[in-house]
């Protein structure tokens, strides 16, 4: 096992920039003082243990004395998701929600060799089944990263968990070996009962315990007829009829890729986290129950939520949903696709000015907005616009974002840097520079000072 500590600095670019496993290749940017940590572990020969080589990224944001929670991103089955998944603990987005809670950022890439969904040498349900050792390791995991990072109480905090595919089996089935640490369920496109026709995946035993975990089910439409549209119903209702506070979001733009979904697991995540993690600096780490005041309801498969007290129809077969916020968002996403957002960025922190015989470099530090992500960058010299970085965002796969996303809901490679030569600039002339934030909607932030 090999395990790497690395902080914003010359040394954390040398280092995650050589960092290269099969054909991943990384060349992160890094915030200034948030901090990565990096363990690998070979494939085991043994047949209890994890027999998948996987490398786990860990984002801690500044400042964070005592964590309250990892928030594990999961990717799929498959050798590109595992290397498009490897970029998970570098999303701006995700990275707000975790400083929001005083949280790590956790993305494991499980480097398999080949496309087979099953027990073969090389295929993916040697991992998303933690019953085959991935349990055992991530919770090694937890251990080492916590050493590394000098944040012990990794192996004691709540997991907020989400999964995409072969990542909300993986999910589901965890939180059924451990619910009582799991704060809360993304489960997008995969859960446990989607392979209940698989004679080598026992279906899980389901312990009380996950029936009190809030949990959303996210398919895309597109999926119908299809084992994970099929299975995330499937749960849902088989949940819901044991009154487990569990939501169904059916994405009508998209089909098993993750699209735009980030915009409505964010904020369901977020009202989730503030029911159940532990107070701030409590020894208790013991989970709060789901709070049902101010919970809204609505027919599965439908598009309108209402307050728990108006509904008309059977309650443990409705759409629960945590709030009010959350159920607006909802209602908006199931029609559409995405949410949308009326509150601008926050302005970027910093702006660094150099001057080379090439032109003026400008460098910046900036935290994405919670809502809506960051579109990208409006570069301003002397007041007034200069470029945008990037001139036109990539949106292949979601909304144009600075972090164009993949097909998986993490930032393609290589990583953007926050970073713009201006060829032009003369030094005699003294030019100041500022930047503004613009989000995935639109919205701009307030310039920073000028420098």
């Amino acid at each position: 096992m090999r395990r790497t500590t690395v902080r914003n600095s010359k040394t954390l670019r040398r280092s995650l920039a050589a960092f290269a496993i099969g054909t991943l290749y990384m060349a992160p940017f890094a915030p200034a003082a948030d901090e990565y940590v990096k363990v690998d572990y070979p494939a085991s020969k043994s047949p209890d243990e994890l027999q998948t080589p996987v490398t786990y990224v860990l984002w801690i944001p500044d400042g964070v004395k005592k964590l309250r929670g990892v928030i594990v991103h999961q990717h799929g089955a498959g050798t590109t998701a595992s290397i498009e998944g490897s970029t998970a603990a570098y999303d701006l987005q995700w990275q707000a929600l975790a400083r929001k809670w005083d949280c790590a950022l956790l993305g494991p890439s499980y480097h398999v060799t080949n496309e087979k969904i099953d027990l073969s040498p090389g295929g993916s349900e040697l991992w998303f089944d933690p019953r085959h050792g991935s349990e055992k390791t991530f919770l090694r995991a937890l251990h080492e990263l916590g050493e590394k990072s000098n944040h012990p109480e990794m192996e004691t905090v709540p997991w907020i968990l989400w999964g995409h595919s072969g990542g909300g089996i993986w999910s589901d089935v965890m939180a059924s070996l451990h619910p009582d640490r799991v704060a809360a369920m993304w489960l997008r496109s995969g859960t446990a009962s989607m392979f209940r026709t698989k004679p080598e995946f026992p279906q899980p035993t389901v312990p009380d315990g996950e029936y009190t975990i809030p949990t959303m089910a996210n398919p895309g439409v597109k999926e119908k007829g299809r084992g994970p549209f099929i299975g995330s119903k499937t749960t849902f209702e088989e949940f819901r009829a044991h009154g487990a506070p569990i939501g169904l979001a059916p994405d009508p733009r998209t089909g098993h890729e993750c699209g735009d979904s980030r915009y409505l697991a964010i904020p369901f995540l977020d009202a989730c986290m503030a029911m159940r993690l532990p107070d701030k600096d409590s020894a208790d780490q013991k989970l709060k129950p789901v709070s049902m005041d101010g919970a809204w309801l609505a027919e599965p498969l439908s598009d309108t939520a209402v307050p728990a007290s108006e509904y008309k129809g059977d309650a443990k077969q409705a759409v629960w949903l945590p709030n009010e916020a959350v159920a607006k968002a909802w209602m908006e996403y199931v029609k559409t696709g995405a949410v949308g957002d009326t509150t601008p960025p926050p302005a970027p922190i910093s702006v660094s000015v150099e001057s080379k015989d090439s032109g003026t470099i400008v460098t910046w530090d900036a935290r994405a907005d919670f809502e809506s992500g960051i579109g990208q960058f409006i570069i301003l010299r002397d007041g007034k616009e200069l470029a945008k970085v990037p001139e036109k965002p990539i949106g292949k796969f979601g909304r144009p974002l600075f972090q164009s996303m993949t097909y998986h809901d993490t930032p393609s490679q290589p990583l953007p840097k926050m970073r713009y030569v201006d060829e032009g600039a003369k030094p005699a002339e003294q030019n100041t520079y500022s930047v503004i934030t613009v989000n995935s909607v639109g919205l701009k932030s307030e310039a920073t000072p000028q420098r």
